[in-house]
């Protein structure tokens, strides 16, 4: 893995639009695995336009955050708030109590997910994949679906293969097909879950660079987890390393690159990074 060597160059996010609450804000969020404690009393925020990224060692609950952000899993306890309305359950009368199914899927199409096994329908084209959210979810008219998700084919660079199905791509085109497929729900949060772990090393370097793009060229809020250090410290404008279910310490990444404060911070990145 190489070692990243330039500054942090992500501009600041764009903040003009927000009304004030964070795009997304976790409040004493506890998450259980029968006896096992995932998270406990996580407190984070992430601001509108702002790309965080989540380090840490495997098992310390990085890919379970971006999952409740999903609401791929249940809270145990505490809440989620999405530009400040209440995700899954709210705080009333003194007690938590769970928020409507219908509200809690309007929230859930403003957020989109790029998982690390791809998870395309096999049975649909490239196209079928991409537009079937936008027309089903969204309710968005089939040839505004079909032209934007053309748009986004030739972005990723697979203006060729909308006809075709995912089993007959290689692993880095059907992760670049995900990457379209989230964005063609003009998604306010782009959610990554270690995007290159299940790619053969050869592709990682065309992957990153189309997320690279997107961020440099929208201001969606990403929300992300990888073990690409390099990808890390170019996109991101907070780092956060993450152990044992909560955060050991966060700030810009050319601090927590090259001096951070948490001796664990420190153990974990020479491991990863190497001393040379």
């Amino acid at each position: 893995m190489p070692t990243p060597t330039e500054p942090a160059s992500a501009p600041a996010p764009d903040t003009e639009e927000t009304s004030g609450a964070p795009v997304i804000e976790f409040v004493d969020v506890e998450k259980r695995f029968g006896d096992n404690v995932v998270l406990k009393n996580l407190n984070f925020t992430v601001e509108r336009g702002e790309r965080v990224t989540l380090v840490g060692p495997s098992g310390s609950g990085k890919t379970t955050i971006l999952r409740l952000v999903m609401t791929l899993e249940e809270l145990t306890g505490g809440y989620i708030y999405i530009d400040g309305e209440p995700l899954t359950h709210r705080e009333k009368d003194g007690r938590r109590v769970p928020v409507s199914k219908k509200e809690q899927k309007r929230l859930r199409t403003r957020i989109g997910m790029v998982f690390q096994q791809f998870n395309l329908f096999p049975n649909m084209t490239v196209l079928e994949n991409i537009i079937e959210a936008p027309v089903h979810v969204l309710g968005r008219p089939k040839k505004e679906a079909v032209a934007k998700a053309h748009d986004l084919l030739g972005q990723v660079g697979l203006s060729d293969k909308a006809d075709a199905h995912p089993t007959s791509l290689s692993g880095g085109q059907q992760q670049r097909v995900a990457i379209a497929r989230a964005l063609a729900m003009d998604p306010e949060i782009l959610l990554l879950d270690e995007v290159t772990s299940a790619l053969d090393p050869e592709v990682v370097g065309e992957v990153l660079n189309i997320l690279r793009t997107v961020a440099e060229t929208t201001n969606v809020t990403m929300l992300i987890v990888t073990h690409e250090m390099g990808f890390a410290r170019d996109v991101s404008h907070k780092v956060m390393m993450f152990d044992g279910g909560h955060v050991v310490e966060s700030g810009p990444p050319e601090k927590i690159f090259t001096d951070p404060d948490h001796e664990r911070t420190k153990s974990f990145l020479s491991a990863v990074l190497g001393d040379n």
